[in-house]
C-alpha cells in the first residue's frame, strides 16, 4: 500500500467532511423545493451523499483510531486528540444512524421526516465541530506534523505579514507555549498503554 505520511486518516476525513455537508445541504434543498421533479432529484443527491458518506466514515474513523494510538505526541497534544477522537465517535455514530434512517426511508419510500432533517443538520454541525478540533491537533499542537521549516537563508528569514505588533503572526504562533512539532522517533510512553 502507498504510505502517506503520517497516516491515512487526513485522506480520509476530507471526503467524510465534504459528503455529509453536501448531503445536509441537499437534503435542506429538497424540502424547500418549489417542483416535485426537483424535489426528486436534490433527494438522490442527499441520499447518494449521505450514504457515500457513511461507508467513507467508517474508514476515516479506522484511519483515525489508527492516528490516534501511533502518532508521536506529547501531554497537550494528547488531550487535543483525545477531544477530537471523542467528538469524532459521537459525530460518526449519528451519521451512520442518519443513514440508517435514510435508506430505510428510502426502502419505504417515505418522505424525510422534520426529525430526519434535524439529526441531518446536527450531523453536519458536529461534523463541523470534530473538523475543527482536528485541525487544532493539527495546526496547533502540531500532531502528524514531521517537521518545520527553518526561516533561514537569503530571501527566507522574513515575515510574509504584520499582526499589527511589529511582529508576524507566523512569529507569533512559533513562539506559542503550544507549539509541537514532534518527531515520531521522540515518543514517551505512558501507563495508558500507547505511546505519546
Amino acid at each position: 500500500m502507498i504510505e502517506i505520511i503520517p497516516n491515512w486518516h487526513p485522506f480520509f476525513v476530507h471526503f467524510t467532511v465534504a459528503l455529509v455537508s453536501i448531503s445536509v445541504a441537499f437534503h435542506l434543498l429538497a424540502r424547500l423545493a418549489s417542483t416535485e421533479p426537483l424535489r426528486e432529484h436534490w433527494q438522490i443527491v442527499a441520499n447518494w451523499t449521505l450514504w457515500s458518506g457513511a461507508l467513507i466514515t467508517v474508514i476515516t474513523v479506522i484511519a483515525g483510531w489508527y492516528a490516534y494510538n501511533t502518532v508521536a505526541h506529547d501531554e497537550p497534544s494528547h488531550q487535543a486528540m483525545t477531544v477530537h477522537r471523542n467528538w469524532a465517535l459521537a459525530t460518526a455514530a449519528l451519521v451512520l444512524l442518519a443513514a440508517a434512517w435514510s435508506w430505510w426511508i428510502h426502502r419505504k419510500k417515505h418522505s424525510v421526516s422534520a426529525i430526519l432533517l434535524a439529526v441531518l443538520l446536527t450531523s453536519g454541525a458536529l461534523v463541523g465541530i470534530t473538523g475543527w478540533h482536528g485541525a487544532e491537533a493539527v495546526y496547533r499542537y502540531g500532531l502528524g506534523v514531521m517537521s518545520l521549516p527553518e526561516a533561514e537563508g537569503e530571501g527566507h528569514a522574513h515575515s510574509h505579514g504584520d499582526d499589527g505588533h511589529g511582529g508576524s503572526s507566523h512569529d507569533t504562533l512559533m513562539d506559542s507555549p503550544h507549539q509541537n512539532a514532534v518527531s515520531p522517533s521522540s515518543e514517551e510512553h505512558h501507563d495508558d498503554g500507547h505511546s505519546h
